[in-house]
């Protein structure tokens, strides 16, 4: 059953969750890593995206300071509100050139790295997931987690893993740990969807970072190798077929 479903509309700042979403047939879910801030102005270029390594744009893997701010984008107006403790610090239109600066230099700031000049990037049906350098199909793939496994996981090393650190999409339970593994190339549905998993998920250093503290308190992936012999969990899937999922709606295959 699926128990969360989230999108993340600016890579690397907080996912937002939802309770329904209308997954597209061969593009995954809508504004999910719509935008992203490159740590330089030429890293990507709009009017010809490439797919670039998440490793030159601002990224929880490197900058854990990002956990510390809440976001929310309205889809009607375009507009992002960043929340700190409960207070907003700023509000910007997506679609405006200065509003797109302010963000910039507000997140420059706010993580204190002086040596780089970040603009806020997106292009037309271009999506910055970590797999888009694999191939425009995983570009548009969307992300799953196996809550039993995290539950292994945290088992194994006793302590409680807040399921947000894997920044999917869709967390689900009802299966047994690990068993996600053995979906390769199958086909499972989703509510009104169906999806073919493609491949395992590798998790980095990104997971270290407590979505609450911002503080690197876990290292995710030497305990998953340590315990486990494998530093995965969760799969990315392909929308083979589109339409929407709630909170709630089973997985089966």
């Amino acid at each position: 059953m699926i128990r969360n479903i989230y999108r993340y509309p600016v890579k690397g700042l907080s996912g937002e969750e939802l309770a329904t979403v209308t997954l597209l047939e061969g593009r995954g879910m809508p504004l999910d890593r719509r935008f992203a801030i490159a740590r330089s102005p030429d890293v990507f270029d709009p009017d010809h995206p490439v797919a670039k390594p998440k490793g030159q744009f601002l990224m929880l893997m490197r900058d854990e300071g990002l956990a510390l701010l809440n976001t929310r984008f309205d889809d009607a107006s375009g507009r992002l509100s960043i929340e700190q403790d409960g207070i907003e610090k700023l509000n910007v239109s997506l679609d405006d050139a200065n509003d797109r600066s302010r963000l910039a230099q507000f997140l420059k700031i706010h993580l204190r790295v002086d040596k780089i000049e970040p603009v806020v990037v997106s292009a037309t049906d271009h999506k910055f997931t970590d797999i888009s350098v694999v191939s425009p199909q995983k570009m548009n793939a969307v992300s799953l987690i196996n809550l039993s496994s995290v539950k292994a996981l945290g088992a194994a090393i006793g302590q409680d893993i807040d399921h947000r650190r894997f920044r999917a999409n869709f967390y689900f339970d009802g299966v047994e740990p690990w068993s996600e593994f053995d979906w390769m190339d199958k086909d499972i549905t989703l509510g009104g969807t169906r999806l073919r998993v493609t491949m395992r998920t590798k998790r980095c250093p990104a997971t270290q970072v407590n979505p609450e503290t911002a503080q690197r308190d876990i290292d995710v992936p030497r305990e998953l190798k340590h315990h486990f012999g494998h530093s995965d969990i969760g799969v990315y899937a392909e929308v083979i077929e589109g339409g929407e999922v709630s909170v709630g709606a089973p997985l089966s295959f």
